[in-house]
């Protein structure tokens, strides 16, 4: 198998590592779905020891409507038809959004899991955020689409926002010069999180989990990565103070491959 493809059922896979087990990185939200450069899932290199790694996105081109469930669905599928499950699964931001419904729907298919700077929904200033990105896209704008994602990550007040402002802009210009031909698979999927309200149901999630998240995220307040391992019997959550969005660095390597190694 290739390192970058697609699986029979049309899902857009980057694989690496060489570990012995199959490992599954449920994505976050892109522009469009296909087949990511390694460098872009190299946040979970540390894991490649231990596993091989399946970066996998949604369906490309999903049709209006596509719920989460829906994409759920479609995770269970190349699952069942692609590796010895159950399996370890991480999901990270949008990406954890699905994995919640998925471990709902299917678990045996989930052996432990991990929702990587994600929760039960996102606050309402990261609904409108990724609504407003979705709009931008959606009539081509997509400089304003990159900046409005890009200056999440930047300090808005202070000394240093004035640094960040060129940077973002130039950022912004180069991401949107290879811009995807329309803007369905990303207005689908932010529609499709944006109804994403599930804490009801995670005591329906019974695998073992592990909820990993930075304090300062700006689409998840602590108090909704708290409420999210709070709802998940027998959930573990690690929050780091300081921290952003997505959670990285050595404590958050150790701590999930101290999970995941059980």
């Amino acid at each position: 198998m290739n390192n970058r493809g697609y699986f029979a059922s049309g899902i857009p896979f980057t694989r690496i590592g060489s570990g012995p087990k199959p490992l599954i990185v449920f994505e976050g939200l892109t522009f469009e779905h296909k087949p990511q450069p390694a460098a872009m899932v190299k946040l979970y290199a540390f894991l490649g020891k231990d596993y091989t790694v399946y970066s996998v996105l949604r369906k490309p081109h999903p049709p209006k409507g596509y719920s989460l469930d829906d994409m759920a669905n479609d995770y269970a599928t190349i699952i069942g038809e692609e590796f010895p499950f159950p399996v370890d699964i991480i999901g990270i931001s949008t990406g954890g959004s699905v994995a919640l419904h998925f471990a709902a729907l299917h678990p045996n298919l989930v052996r432990r899991l991990v929702i990587h700077s994600s929760a039960h929904t996102l606050n309402q200033k990261a609904k409108q955020l990724q609504l407003d990105v979705a709009r931008y896209a959606e009539t081509g704008e997509w400089n304003k689409a990159w900046s409005a994602l890009i200056e999440t990550i930047y300090p808005r007040t202070g000394f240093l926002s004035l640094l960040s402002k060129p940077i973002i802009g130039l950022s912004a210009f180069l991401l949107s010069l290879a811009h995807p031909k329309d803007a369905t698979d990303l207005v689908v999927t932010v529609l499709a999180e944006d109804k994403h309200a599930f804490q009801d149901r995670l005591s329906e999630i019974s695998c073992p989990t592990l909820v990993v998240g930075g304090e300062k995220d700006f689409f998840y307040s602590p108090e909704l990565f708290r409420e999210t391992a709070a709802g998940i019997p027998d959930a573990a959550l690690c929050l780091y103070p300081k921290m952003g969005h997505p959670a990285h660095g050595k404590r958050f390597k150790k701590d999930v491959l101290a999970f995941l190694r059980v």
